[in-house]
């Protein structure tokens, strides 16, 4: 399979979605990645339609779940119903079954509901009383979240935020694309956009899969890699400020992203190895969400991306 498929994929998306080109870049990286992505922005910024549009050029099952208060665990996995004829429990699966699953507003659940997404999107499994139950090859999960409304919603704990490949933050069009955005709803409203046909099989996607993997990384970029993520734990090694601001660093799933991503990024990119500008354009999203701040860093007015960009600056490159 060449870059050309995935180039279609880029476009049907960017055909539904204006703009947002960091977004459907870091689609693309958690698909090639076999990762998961959470995506967080304000109500009515294309969250739902951009991942809508990906599963649109994909093969493969999609399942919206609108996520709400009163959510329960077996709406999303399953549950064992007793058939009365045959004298025996069947199982019967649950949305997460689909190989594209899109959580929208994934914190308005409670944590009951989140944990159940735990051991699917990290192990590709669903545990139903006293059996397991194996996902499909292909099973992604993304995630929306707006950062506004706190009424009615439940903070994801850092044990399900970690699970996310990345964390990509979606910002406000510029006047281009806000006129461009109203042409293409004057368009859909005249029925001139067309479907796209499944572009990317998953056969396809599998054998790209394995071309991501072999991408060549230098050892001297893995060793940058654990720098960062060290870095990121032990910031006084690097300047006080990082210190300061703190508190818990990076889990090693950050190490595999970062080096999976970058790979991915790299492929993406025409390229046949990694270059440390490579994993510095995608450590902001992969970090973003596995940095927990200190107090005084929130007080300063520090966000995770100002401690990333900073850690950047003083982890020496290769």
């Amino acid at each position: 399979m060449d870059l050309n498929q995935l180039n279609v994929v880029r476009e049907h998306i960017a055909s539904r979605v204006i703009g947002q080109t960091n977004l459907v870049e870091n689609m693309l990286i958690a698909l090639l990645c076999d990762g998961h992505l959470l995506i967080e922005g304000m109500p009515g910024l294309a969250k739902t339609t951009a991942v809508k549009a990906l599963s649109e050029a994909v093969e493969g099952d999609f399942h919206r779940i609108q996520f709400t208060p009163d959510l329960l665990p077996s709406d999303l996995i399953g549950t064992d119903v007793y058939r009365q004829a045959q004298g025996e429990f069947e199982f019967r699966a649950g949305p997460i079954f689909h190989n594209i699953l899109l959580a929208d507003e994934v914190n308005r659940a409670p944590a009951k509901v989140q944990s159940a997404l735990l051991e699917a999107m990290a192990e590709h499994q669903v545990t139903v009383g006293q059996k397991t139950y194996a996902l499909p090859p292909l099973f992604m999960v993304l995630a929306t979240q707006n950062p506004i409304e706190q009424e009615g919603t439940y903070q994801l704990p850092e044990a399900q935020l970690d699970r996310f490949l990345m964390h990509v933050w979606v910002d406000y069009p510029n006047a281009e694309e806000e006129l461009a955005i109203m042409a293409l709803d004057s368009s859909v409203q005249q029925h001139k956009v067309k479907k796209t046909k499944k572009v990317l099989s998953q056969e396809d996607l599998f054998l790209v899969r394995e071309a991501v993997a072999k991408i060549y990384i230098d050892p001297k970029l893995n060793q940058y890699i654990v720098s960062l993520i060290m870095g990121s734990r032990q910031p006084g090694n690097y300047d006080t400020d990082l210190k300061r601001w703190c508190r818990f660093g990076a889990s090693p799933r950050a190490s595999i992203a970062l080096a999976r991503c970058a790979k991915a990024k790299a492929w993406l990119s025409g390229d046949t190895y990694v270059t440390p500008g490579h994993i510095q354009s995608v450590a902001l999203d992969i970090l973003r969400h596995r940095v927990l701040l200190t107090f005084e860093a929130e007080a300063d007015g520090v966000t995770p991306d100002d401690f990333i960009k900073r850690l950047l600056e003083v982890v020496a490159v290769p």
